[in-house]
C-alpha cells in the first residue's frame, strides 16, 4: 500500500481572538483538526469543510431554506418543476417546527451538550471562512458572487442532519408529497397511472441509491490476530449531501477519531479510534410504511379510520418564485397529512390516497451515537452507545475493537410491525404500492419498551451477533452475515429478502478463500496487505459462474438472433469473452461487453427461468448459477449487446477504462457481481452541472494492533468537489492504479508528513 508524495509545506495563522484551532493537512489536502474543546473542534472543521466544499453545504442549504425557486425560478434545471415541489415540502418543515421541536428535547432524544457546541462551532468555521474569503472571491466558479451562497446557521446544519436521517423514506419522495393535490370530482374514482405505479413501487433502499460492502475480522481469521474492518460505501459521487468528506477531529483526552462523513455533517460516520474501528453497510429493513387510506365518501380530503372520518391536516407554504424575467412573487402551496405522515400525490384518487410514514421522522439523535462512538473505547461501549441513543437512522453496523472480537448489529429505526400485522394489513399491491390498511388502528405501529421513542423496536429486538472470526455484510439481510450463525426468527420487517445476492456471496466467499488460502494471495489469514488486495481484485461472480456456459453457446451458435430479428454474427464478441479473465480492472477487454449482456438479460424477465441451476434456499452461497445457452432470451442478449456495441461504434473488446471514466481518469469496477460496484460514464465527472457516477466511495482498511491503529484510506473522488480543486480527483488516480493512502493518525506521524500545510485558527 503506497504512499505517495504531497505538495509543498505551508503554514497560515488566521487570528480572531479566543481559543486556538489547528488544522493540518496532510497527503491529498485530509484535515486534522486539533482543538482543546468542542466548540473549537466544530469551528475547525466548519473552516476546514468550507475550503474545500463551500458551494456543496451553500447549495444544500438552499434547498432546505425552501428557497430553490427563489434563485432558480420553478423548475430549476430539471424543466420539472421540481424546484417548487421541493420549496413546498422545506418551507411546510420550517413552518411546522420540526427540527426545532426535537433540538428542544433533552439528551438523549435531543442533541448533548457537546454536540450542540459542536455544529455551533462548524457553522461559525464556515462562515468565518466566508467571511474571510469573501463571496466574490471564492475560488469555485459555481457559486462565486452568487447570491444564495450566505451565512448558515446551526439549525441550518440540524436540518442537515434531519434530512439524512430520513434519506431512504420521506426525503426520496419530497417531489411526490410537495406536489400532492386532491383529485377533482371528475377524476375517476380507480385510475392509478403507470407513473403513479413507478413513483410507489417497493418501500426501503431499491429507489434510495445507497449501498456498501463491511467486513469485520477478527482474530481467528487474521494472520497477526489483531482484528480489522473494511468499509466500502457505494454512494453517488456528485450529489453533495451523499459525499463522504475524510477528517480527522481531536481533542486531547476527550477525543481523536479518524474516517469519513457525509456532507454538512459535523461528525465521523465511519471511522476509528485508537482501539476500536467500525464501518455501516445500508440496511435491508424497512424504515417506513406505505399507508393506504380510503377516502370519505364525496371528501378526498378526509380518509376513514376505525370508522370514521378524519380529515387531512393542512398546511398552507408560501414559496417565493423567480420568473423568467427576474421578477419575485408568491405563490400559495398546501401540504397535506395524515396521521400515518404526509400525503402523496402519486395514487390519490376519489377513493385512495397514500401515506408514507418515516420511522426516523423525529430522529435527530443520530450525531448523538456517532459521537458517542467515536469515544467508545470497546465493543461494549459502542452497544451502549447506540441503546443509549437509538439515533443509527439505516444503516447497519459492523466493528471490531483491539479485543480481537467482532460486533453486528441492526440498530436502526425498524418500524415495529409483527408478521401477524404484515400478513393481515397488507394491501394488494396491483395498481399501488406494498402498503398497510390506514383505515383501522389495528395496521398501526406497536411499540417497544426499551425503545426511546413510540412506533420502533428497541434495542432487546434488534439482531446482534459478536464472533471472533467475522460478520460481513453487502446489504443483504442479517440473516448470513456470518453462514456458520445464522441469525434467524427475526420480525419480517428487518429481513425483507432473505436471497444473497452476486455481491454479498462474493463477499462472503472472498472471505472464505482468505481464510482457508485458497484465493492465490499467499498463506491462510488476512494481513493489511491481502484485505486490500482482496477489495481491489476485482472479479465478477456473474462471469465466474457463466462465462464459459455463454462461451459455449456463442460457439456453438456464431449467429444469433437480435430480438428484433436481425440475424448478428457473434464471433468476435464469443472469441472477447473467451479470452477475458473475468476482471473488472481498467484494462480488463471484456466486461463492457459482458455487462451490457448481464443487463440486457436481467430486464428480460425473472432470472431463474434461464439459469441453469436456479436459486435453492438450501444453497443460498452458491446458487443461481449457470446459464441455459438453449433459452432465447440468453440468445437475445448476446445478439442485442453486439448489436449495441456496433452502434456505439464500440469494439467489442473495448478496454473498460476507455468507456468508464471520473475526470478523465479510468476507473475500475462494475455493476453485475462485482465487490467493487462502480457505475460511471465516459463523461462522468466534467460538465457543468458535473456528470453523475455511483459506487465505491470512501474505503477504509484498519488494523487494531497492540500498538495503535494502522489505517489505509481511499476517497476515491478527492476531498473537494470543486473541479478547479487540486483534490477534485486526485484519489481518482490512485484509485484507478488500485493505491492506498497510508493515514496518518498520531500527532508525530502528521507531523512527519511532506509538504505538511497548518492553518492555525485564533477565535
Amino acid at each position: 500500500m503506497a504512499l505517495l508524495p504531497a505538495p509543498a509545506s505551508a503554514t497560515t495563522t488566521v487570528a480572531e481572538g479566543g481559543h486556538t484551532v489547528r488544522i493540518s493537512r496532510t497527503e491529498y489536502g485530509v484535515p486534522h483538526i486539533l482543538a482543546q474543546d468542542f466548540d473549537g473542534l466544530g469551528y475547525g472543521y466548519g473552516y476546514a469543510f468550507a475550503q474545500d466544499n463551500v458551494c456543496e453545504l451553500a447549495d444544500q442549504i438552499v434547498t432546505l431554506r425552501g428557497e430553490r425557486s427563489r434563485f432558480f425560478g420553478p423548475d430549476g434545471d430539471s424543466g420539472t418543476g421540481s424546484d417548487l415541489a421541493s420549496d413546498t415540502y422545506y418551507g411546510g418543515q420550517l413552518r411546522a417546527g420540526t427540527v426545532h421541536r426535537l433540538l428542544g428535547q433533552k439528551a438523549p432524544l435531543g442533541p448533548t451538550t457537546e454536540l450542540r457546541r459542536m455544529v455551533e462551532g462548524y457553522a461559525a468555521g464556515y462562515n468565518r471562512y466566508l467571511r474571510d474569503t469573501g463571496v466574490d472571491r471564492l475560488p469555485d466558479a459555481r457559486c462565486k458572487g452568487k447570491p444564495w451562497v450566505r451565512p448558515i446557521t446551526a439549525l441550518d446544519l440540524w436540518n442537515v442532519v434531519y434530512d439524512l436521517n430520513r434519506v431512504t423514506e420521506t426525503v426520496r419522495l419530497v417531489p411526490d408529497i410537495g406536489d400532492a393535490q386532491p383529485p377533482t370530482a371528475s377524476a375517476s374514482s380507480t385510475a392509478t397511472t403507470t407513473a403513479s405505479r413507478d413513483g410507489l413501487a417497493g418501500l426501503g433502499f431499491a429507489s434510495a441509491d445507497v449501498g456498501s460492502n463491511g467486513w469485520a475480522l477478527g482474530r481467528d481469521a487474521t494472520r497477526t490476530g489483531n482484528a480489522m474492518v473494511l468499509a466500502n460505501p457505494h454512494l453517488p459521487w456528485a450529489e453533495g449531501n451523499f459525499r463522504f468528506y475524510q477528517v480527522q477531529l481531536t481533542i486531547p483526552g476527550t477525543l481523536d477519531v479518524s474516517g469519513a462523513g457525509l456532507y454538512g455533517t459535523p461528525l465521523v460516520e465511519i471511522g476509528h479510534n485508537r482501539t476500536l474501528a467500525w464501518t455501516h453497510t445500508a440496511s435491508d429493513a424497512q424504515h417506513g410504511s406505505f399507508y393506504a387510506l380510503k377516502l370519505a365518501p364525496g371528501d378526498p380530503t378526509s380518509y376513514l379510520l376505525d370508522g370514521k372520518a378524519v380529515p387531512m391536516q393542512r398546511r398552507t407554504v408560501p414559496v417565493t418564485v423567480r420568473g423568467v424575467d427576474g421578477a419575485l412573487s408568491t405563490v400559495e402551496r398546501t401540504l397535506y397529512t395524515s396521521r400515518f405522515g404526509p400525503v402523496l400525490s402519486s395514487g390519490w384518487t376519489t377513493t385512495t390516497a397514500y401515506a408514507i410514514r418515516d420511522a426516523n421522522a423525529d430522529n435527530l439523535r443520530s450525531m448523538n451515537t456517532w459521537l458517542a462512538m467515536g469515544k467508545a473505547r470497546t465493543l461494549g461501549q459502542l452497544r451502549a452507545a447506540q441503546d443509549t441513543f437509538q439515533g443509527v437512522p439505516w444503516t447497519y453496523t459492523l466493528a471490531a475493537d483491539t479485543s480481537g472480537d467482532t460486533y453486528f448489529t441492526d440498530s436502526s429505526a425498524v418500524p415495529h410491525l409483527t408478521d401477524g400485522q404484515l400478513k393481515r394489513c397488507t394491501v394488494a399491491a396491483d395498481q399501488g404500492p406494498t402498503a398497510l390498511d390506514g383505515s383501522t388502528s389495528a395496521c398501526a405501529w406497536g411499540s417497544d419498551p426499551d425503545a426511546l421513542v413510540p412506533g420502533v423496536y428497541g434495542p432487546s429486538h434488534q439482531p446482534k451477533s459478536v464472533r471472533s472470526d467475522y460478520v460481513a455484510n453487502s446489504n443483504n439481510g442479517p440473516q448470513y452475515v456470518n453462514p456458520e450463525a445464522p441469525i434467524t426468527g427475526l420480525p419480517g420487517v428487518y429481513d425483507i429478502d432473505p436471497h444473497l445476492d452476486g455481491r454479498a456471496q462474493l463477499g462472503l466467499s472472498m472471505i472464505a478463500q482468505r481464510r482457508d488460502g485458497t484465493d492465490g494471495l499467499g498463506a491462510p489469514g488476512f494481513t493489511e496487505d491481502t484485505l486490500g488486495a482482496s477489495m481491489f481484485g476485482n472479479r465478477v461472480l456473474s462471469a465466474e459462474r457463466g462465462r464459459d456456459d455463454i462461451v459455449a453457446m456463442c460457439r456453438a451458435h456464431p449467429s444469433l438472433t437480435a430480438t428484433d430479428g436481425t440475424q448478428v454474427d457473434v464471433t468476435q464478441a464469443c472469441a472477447t469473452l473467451a479470452r477475458w479473465d473475468t476482471r473488472a480492472d481498467t484494462t480488463s477487454r471484456g466486461i463492457v461487453l459482458w455487462s451490457t449482456f448481464y443487463n440486457r438479460l436481467l430486464d428480460g424477465g425473472p432470472p431463474d427461468t434461464w439459469r441453469r441451476v436456479p436459486y435453492d434456499p438450501a444453497q443460498p452461497l452458491t446458487t443461481p448459477r449457470g446459464f441455459n445457452g438453449d433459452d432465447p432470451r440468453v440468445q437475445h442478449a448476446l445478439a442485442d449487446a453486439v448489436q449495441e456495441f456496433a452502434t456505439r461504434d464500440l469494439p467489442v473488446d473495448v478496454e473498460l477504462g476507455a468507456v468508464q471514466k471520473w475526470d478523465g481518469i479510468p476507473l475500475p469496477g462494475c455493476d453485475v457481481g462485482c465487490f467493487d460496484v462502480v457505475e460511471a460514464g465516459p463523461d462522468s465527472g466534467t460538465g457543468t452541472p458535473t456528470a453523475g457516477a455511483f459506487g465505491s466511495s470512501f474505503l477504509m482498511t484498519v488494523e487494531l494492533t497492540p500498538a495503535g491503529p494502522r489505517a489505509h484510506t481511499l476517497l476515491t473522488y478527492g476531498e473537494s468537489a470543486n473541479p478547479t480543486s487540486p483534490h477534485f480527483s486526485d484519489q481518482t488516480r490512485l484509485f484507478s492504479r488500485k493505491e492506498w493512502v497510508t493515514e496518518r493518525f498520531t500527532q508525530a506521524e502528521i507531523a512527519g508528513a511532506p509538504g505538511l500545510e497548518v492553518t492555525t485558527l485564533r477565535r
